[in-house]
């Protein structure tokens, strides 16, 4: 599988995007194993960093997962819910965590905005 790049965009989004279609579009299963970084850059003729990127976003999106020292998987669409839903409650429990010890909703907006940017 060598894509053809665009150029109008990093070469990372570019392999992401390809592989984001093949998960959506059941051409890559739930639980199916994906190369190893090294492999999959080999074979789309790119550096193995871009791929580790790739990958990264991927992750990321919660569309692949990764199981140290086992390799990268397709993850399923129950782990994506499952995943975002541990996220928010994780991230509703430091919330209010930091609003017990005083934090500002102001100076919660301002980090926000440092971390995700304006």
């Amino acid at each position: 599988m060598k894509p053809d790049f665009s150029g109008k965009r990093e070469i990372y989004l570019e392999v992401a995007e390809k592989f984001e279609s093949y998960i959506r579009l059941g051409i890559l299963s739930p639980g199916e194993k994906l190369p190893s970084v090294r492999a999959a850059a080999q074979e789309m003729g790119i550096n193995p960093n871009t791929m580790a990127r790739a990958y990264s976003y991927l992750e990321e999106r919660g569309l692949i997962y990764t199981l140290p020292k086992k390799g990268v998987y397709v993850a399923s669409p129950d782990e994506e819910a499952e995943k975002e839903d541990t996220l928010t409650s994780d991230a509703r429990d430091i919330l209010i965590s930091l609003k017990e010890k005083g934090l500002s909703h102001e100076a919660l907006d301002t980090l926000i905005s440092e971390v995700y940017g304006k």
